[in-house]
């Protein structure tokens, strides 16, 4: 491409920066935003520093977090073991849908933030404002759960209790702060030294607990099922018999949706991806096995391990014991009688909740970045550095982690604080329902065009099916996950709020623009299907071909 040529692409167009070699002064066109060659040197480029391993392990990282540690000992207690294993395999079912959808969409045209992009090409320039502020509250709320729940398991260690929680929480919040300013590629190196010693971690306990299970422990017990006999597989919740049953297996669906919570993050990173149209389809279509291996795997270890009933898991619940002493896996191995691991498990929970800090501090600005190429948040947003990131993004999504000294605190601020985390699940359903709706849409816009599927670099299968369903069940959670406030004797003003107050302000963003701007609903023959491909096209051929030299190679290449 001519110097012309990326001139004239460039008069609607944001640019991103290759950081290979081959590609060093190639200008890679976006979406219509930014409105002319000279607003693209004065604010920058982000670049695409995140190679192979870092995307697949963000993928990893994003399936991996608090939830599978700590989390998920409510589910047990609340439903059963059969129901936690249900309930997870039913969402990763629809969030695997999800991310096939999101996929096909992110390899066809990968770009920084990418899902309110998506929204206001294919859907509605409203549905893009929506889903952008939405997903950067959500995101900046995250980061102040992720270092407050960090800055509690620090306290677990004999000591460090003594010491004010907010020492804790301006370190973390400097190291997440740090980790993302300096280079795109440092935020990757971080995020795969933090998914490295989860997955170590999590494949260890797997297999601790089936030796366990089958007699491998010092009281020379073999466990095996007897878990989900006593109390049961599945609990009565808020009722009795079947309806208490069911009411219980409904309850795991809200707690599965947070703990998958941040798995688009992959997507969200494919616009500084190195090679993504097939970096991308890699990650995305693994994440159902990630699922199935980490979550399904893990809720029948932990069944192993402990029992739904079990009074220590109860009573550190009921105390809001901090780090490890509220895990059921740490509870589950000190019933057997195995002193090691506590420690061990509460360090790799402290880098799992910075690890997910960090991720959120790079989702959030990268939303915010995306909101500004749509004119839809503060040109200054865009804004980047040398290397390529955009610093006022990070400094503007960082500076609401300064909540987190609310939990410092006692009383009312706390009680606000903890108030606030409950919006995080319900704008993570309302992101997956609206990528679901951006992919009907995109999925239209490909007919009406003339466009075959069958010519695209990723085809996710079963489509448009696929996305109905998963955006059939994001909406059933969305109405019904606060359920148990209807229940006779449990009404609760507070409750009731947490539960559903994200729904008017997400409808709120989205006819609030709506209105002021008179957008409307974008028909499929007018979606805007090609801006930035071209440029990407083009790219394509220039990314080197890694050829595995031994079998190790393989093996890595295959991870990576």
């Amino acid at each position: 491409m001519s110097k012309e040529d990326v001139e004239v692409q460039a008069q609607a167009s944001p640019v991103y920066h290759s950081n290979d070699e081959k590609n060093a002064d190639k200008i890679i066109e976006g979406s219509a935003a930014l409105g002319g060659i000279e607003r693209v040197q004065e604010y920058g480029y982000v670049e695409r520093g995140l190679k192979s391993r870092h995307i697949q392990f963000i993928a990893l990282g994003g399936t991996i977090g608090t939830g599978l540690f700590l989390g998920i000992g409510s589910a047990f207690t609340q439903a059963g073991p059969l129901s936690v294993i249900l309930g997870y395999s039913f969402t990763g079912i629809a969030v695997f849908a999800m991310m096939q959808s999101l996929g096909e969409m992110a390899t066809w045209l990968p770009l920084p933030g990418a899902i309110p992009q998506f929204c206001a090409r294919y859907v509605d320039d409203a549905l893009g404002f929506a889903v952008g502020w939405n997903n950067w509250y959500a995101s900046s709320i995250t980061i102040c759960a992720e270092i407050s729940a960090a800055s509690v398991v620090i306290g677990y260690w004999p000591g460090a209790d003594h010491i004010n929680v907010a020492v804790w929480i301006s370190i973390l919040l400097v190291l997440v702060v740090l980790l993302n300013i300096i280079a795109v590629s440092i935020y990757g190196e971080a995020e795969f030294i933090f998914s490295s010693i989860k997955i170590i971690t999590i494949v260890g306990l797997l297999l601790m607990a089936f030796i366990v299970m089958l007699g491998g422990n010092p009281h020379h017990q073999r466990i095996g099922f007897y878990n989900w006999k006593h109390p049961g597989a599945m609990l009565e919740y808020d009722g009795t018999g079947s309806t208490g049953r069911f009411l219980g297996l409904f309850s795991t669906l809200v707690n599965a949706a947070f703990s998958y919570g941040g798995v688009e993050l992959v997507a969200v990173a494919a616009g500084e991806a190195e090679n993504p149209r097939k970096n991308i389809p890699k990650a995305v279509r693994r994440v159902f096995w990630r699922i199935l291996f980490f979550y399904i795997l893990g809720s029948l270890a932990i069944s192993w391990l402990v029992s739904a009933d079990d009074a220590h898991l109860l009573k550190a619940q009921a105390d809001g014991a901090p780090g490890a002493a509220h895990s059921p896996w740490v509870i589950g191995i000190e019933n057997v009688g195995i002193k090691v691991l506590p420690s061990i498990i509460n360090a790799v929970i402290l880098t799992s909740a910075t690890s997910s800090g960090n991720a959120f501090v790079y989702t959030g600005s990268r939303y915010l970045y995306a909101l500004a190429q749509n004119r839809q948040a503060p040109a200054i947003f865009l804004t980047c550095s040398k290397r390529g990131v955009p610093y006022y993004a990070i400094f503007a999504t960082s500076a609401v982690g300064l909540l987190t000294y609310l939990s410092a605190g006692s009383g009312g601020a706390a009680t606000a604080f903890e108030w606030f985390q409950n919006l995080t699940t319900i704008a993570s359903l309302f992101t997956w329902g609206s990528i679901c709706v951006c992919y009907l849409r995109f999925y239209a816009a490909l007919k009406a065009q003339g466009i075959d599927r069958n010519t695209l670099v990723m085809k996710s299968p079963f489509q448009p099916y696929l996305a109905w369903g998963s955006l059939s069940f994001f909406t059933m959670i969305i109405i019904f996950n606060g359920f148990d406030v209807f229940v006779h004797g449990h009404w609760d003003v507070s409750t009731f709020i947490a539960a559903y107050i994200g729904i008017p302000i997400y409808f709120g963003l989205y006819f609030g623009w709506k209105l002021v701007k008179r957008t409307r609903w974008i028909k499929p023959e007018e979606a805007d299907l090609h801006t930035g491909k071209a440029e990407l096209d083009a790219e394509d051929a220039n990314w080197p071909e890694q050829i595995p030299r031994n079998f190790l190679e393989k093996v890595w290449f295959w991870i990576a």
